[in-house]
C-alpha cells in the first residue's frame, strides 16, 4: 500500500471558536503535523468562507502539504461540524492522530473510515520491473495460447 488516507468528521464540537477562526484553525495545522509525526513542508494555508447563499455554511478551511502528503480541514462552526483528512505515504498512528484531534476541537461524536491508498503501488523500481515482467511474461503465454487454439 502507498498509505492510508484518514477521514474524521466531528459533530456538535464544545470548542466552537476553535471551528470558527482563521487564527485557531492555522495553529491546528502548524502543530498538529508534528504531534503525528509528519513533516510540515508549506505553511499553512486557511481561508473563511462566508456560505454563499447559505449564511450557516460559512466557516473555515485549510490544508497544510507535508512530506508525506497532505491534512485538508473544513470547518462550519454555526452547525458545530468538522471533517478532516489525512492522508500519508508512510504509515501513522491513526488513534493518536483521531487523539489530538477530538482534544483540539471536543466533538460530542465523531466518524471515521481509513483507505488503504495505492493498494498496488510498487515501493522501488526494482519491484516495478518485477511487476512489469510478470506481466508481459503472462500476455505472452496468452497471446501464445490464442494462436495455438487458431
Amino acid at each position: 500500500m502507498f498509505g492510508p488516507h484518514l477521514v474524521l468528521e466531528g459533530y456538535n464540537c464544545l470548542k466552537q471558536n476553535n471551528l470558527a477562526t482563521k487564527d485557531a484553525v492555522k495553529r491546528f495545522l502548524e502543530e498538529f503535523p508534528a504531534k503525528i509525526n509528519m513533516t510540515t513542508i508549506m505553511s499553512p494555508q486557511v481561508m473563511h468562507y462566508d456560505g454563499g447563499d447559505i449564511p450557516e455554511d460559512r466557516g473555515i478551511s485549510g490544508f497544510v502539504i507535508i512530506a508525506e502528503s497532505h491534512i485538508a480541514i473544513h470547518t462550519f462552526a454555526e452547525k458545530g461540524f468538522f471533517t478532516l483528512d489525512i492522508f500519508s505515504c508512510k504509515p501513522f498512528d491513526i488513534d493518536l492522530a483521531i487523539k489530538h484531534v477530538i482534544d483540539f476541537f471536543a466533538p460530542d461524536n465523531y466518524e471515521h473510515q481509513i483507505f488503504e491508498r495505492g493498494r498496488e503501488f510498487p515501493r522501488s523500481l526494482g519491484r516495478a520491473s518485477e511487476i512489469v515482467k510478470t506481466e508481459r511474461s503472462q500476455l505472452q503465454f496468452n497471446n501464445q495460447q490464442k494462436a495455438v487454439k487458431v
